[in-house]
């Protein structure tokens, strides 16, 4: 199941388009600081992993996203994993791979293109759930109706390239994401981290 972007408009998918082709020229010249590749994905995934991601920026979702990475075959069966006691196993890659990787990095984009809408408009942006889950964590529920400051959500998410941000930003698959808030100015916005 989808997450409902409220603010996925043409506007916002031409940011993300910008954001995601960003990123990919920054890999050219440092491997390190480009797109997230997920360790889950094949050779094949590997490959293919911008052109789709960049086609669901241009006129798709997250679960268009994840549909096609399962479909096109993407990822490994298996994958190397170091044990705690030294040495490595093999571990099975969970079946729910494509949605993860999908909606994690969908979500993500989608967030740094709102982010430079935000400062754009002089606006904050505001957590809500963009997708139900049986049991939520206390500290996303806690996050709903928070005021992010978007040029730190721009920074962090450009930093992290969404994995493992900071708590105060939606963590990758809680079914949180953000929407444009009111101008700074308006009476009653609170905006974390200033």
């Amino acid at each position: 199941m989808s997450l409902t972007f409220e603010n996925l408009d043409n506007e916002t998918r031409r940011l993300m388009v910008a954001e995601i082709m960003a990123d990919i020229d920054e890999g050219k010249s440092d491997p390190a600081r480009g797109l997230y590749i997920s360790n889950y994905l094949n050779e094949r995934g590997a490959l293919v992993w911008p052109d789709l991601l960049l086609e669901a920026a241009r006129s798709g979702n997250d679960d268009s996203l994840s549909g096609q990475l399962a479909i096109q075959g993407c990822f490994q069966a298996q994958v190397e994993r170091r044990k705690p006691s030294g040495g490595y196993t093999f571990a099975r890659v969970p079946v729910t791979a494509p949605q993860t990787l999908a909606e994690s990095q969908f979500n993500m984009y989608y967030m740094r293109a709102l982010a430079l809408r935000a400062l754009e408009i002089g606006a904050g942006l505001i957590v809500y759930r963009a997708k139900w889950v049986e049991n939520p964590r206390s500290s996303s529920e806690q996050m709903i109706g928070t005021t992010l400051d978007p040029a730190e959500v721009l920074s962090e998410l450009r930093a992290t390239r969404g994995v493992n941000p900071p708590s105060h930003i939606p963590l990758p698959n809680t079914g949180l994401t953000v929407r444009l808030g009111p101008a700074k100015s308006a009476v009653g916005v609170r905006v974390v981290g200033e």
